[in-house]
């Protein structure tokens, strides 16, 4: 065995290194996978396995490549990830250094839309309960929007013909790129915290779902939802749904559409108000209508034209009523001497008094107690005899 023909395990390792990176084939390369032991380390760097029926393949995504991610990496999600293929000299082992990752079968912004949209949607902030009605007739109206996009020139149009009263506050914002969600979430929480209007429009004209991602990003949703400012969400066109749409308290189809949902009709104000105008004076006069007729009664009353007659009237009342009165007495205490005698007749025919005078006597002791058998006396005792009008004592023998 020849020394320079043995190499340690570092060369072996570097060399191997070198061998694939030389390789143009490993140099960009699509795996697809289904993903598992995901991990996040502290320093920002995602590590996962990508598996299928055959073997697994190690994955490594940098946090400079990871920060570009739109969804969440889960175990069990099915990717399709880009990178190069190269050895880890320390541990001697091939790994994926991934620059991409895209779900398999539907592109990475659907995925992360529906990501969020699940996770807002457990946190309840698409609960109808938390919606707020919007003021019918706002006098400041604040739209988020690009000052020099289309949609700020047709809210402004539409508001001008239906609600030219309404003040219109615009609060610019860039609504595309990476600094647009900040930017609106701003916005919308400046626009709470002074409250600058009574309504507030965010949105912008339509485009391709990059164009409308800011719309879909967590901090715009959030500001939305804390907002006490009632929010329409104006994102696009008809087909164009956002995660604001979900979270404002009333989605409009269009930037225009916001405008008209916000906005009475100054025209149908005209014509309701009219109507009310003529529904009070029909009202009025029918008041007025009523009140001649209320006051031509009283003036023909004879009371207003002869006092003094309707002061007789009365008089004559009072007299009939104390005659009357006077014949209820009467007859009152006619029943009540009527109902005496009957009762001073029956309390007579009870009285003892009576049986006495038919020639029957009373035996009374010495206590006054009727005596009513010999048993009751002795003796030699002294007793009454009360008769009708004397009384005798006796002595029993």
């Amino acid at each position: 065995m020849n020394e320079r023909s043995v190499l340690t395990v570092t060369e072996l390792n570097e060399y191997l290194k070198r061998v694939f990176d030389s390789m143009p084939r490993l140099e960009n390369v699509y795996i697809r996978g289904e993903v598992s032991n995901y991990k996040v380390y502290p320093s920002g760097h995602h590590y996962f396995t990508l598996k299928d029926q055959g073997g697994a393949l190690k994955c490594v995504m940098f946090r400079s490549s990871a920060v570009r991610l739109r969804f969440k990496l889960s175990d069990g999600m099915r990717v399709i990830a880009m990178g190069r293929v190269s050895v880890y000299p320390r541990d001697g082992a091939y790994q994926l250094y991934v620059s991409s990752v895209t779900p398999d079968g539907v592109g990475d912004l659907q995925m992360a839309f529906e990501q969020l949209k699940e996770k807002l949607y457990k946190e309840g902030l698409f609960d109808p309960a938390h919606k707020k009605p919007l003021p019918p007739c706002p006098m400041r109206i604040g739209v988020v929007t690009s000052s020099a996009g289309a949609a700020v020139h047709d809210i402004i149009r539409v508001l001008k013909k239906r609600w030219p009263i309404g003040k219109i506050i615009l609060l610019p914002v860039r609504v595309q790129g990476e600094e647009a969600p900040p930017e609106i979430a701003a916005a919308v929480s400046y626009a709470d915290r002074w409250k600058v209007a009574d309504v507030l429009i965010v949105g912008r004209g339509g485009g391709s779902m990059e164009d409308l991602w800011c719309f879909n990003d967590e901090r715009v949703a959030r500001a939305i939802y804390a907002c006490s400012i009632p929010v329409i969400s104006a994102v696009g066109h008809e087909p164009d749904v956002t995660i604001s749409d979900f979270v404002a308290d009333v989605r409009a189809a269009t930037p225009s559409n916001a405008a008209e949902i916000v906005s009475p009709d100054v025209s149908e104000l005209r014509e309701l108000l009219r109507a009310s105008s003529d529904r009070t004076a029909a009202a009025v006069e029918k008041l007025i209508k009523a009140g001649r007729e209320r006051l031509r009664v009283y003036a023909g009353a004879r009371v207003l034209r002869d006092p003094k007659n309707y002061i007789d009237d009365c008089r004559l009342a009072l007299d009939a009523k104390g005659e009357r009165l006077g014949d209820l007495v009467s007859v009152a205490l006619s029943n009540s001497r009527r109902r005496y005698a009957a009762l001073a007749a029956a309390l007579d025919a009870m009285s003892p008094l009576k049986v006495l005078g038919r020639g029957y006597s009373i035996a009374l002791n010495a206590d006054g107690k009727v005596i009513k058998a010999a048993g009751d006396v002795k003796s030699g005792e002294d007793i009454k005899i009360k008769l009708q009008k004397d009384e005798i004592s006796c002595t029993v023998k």
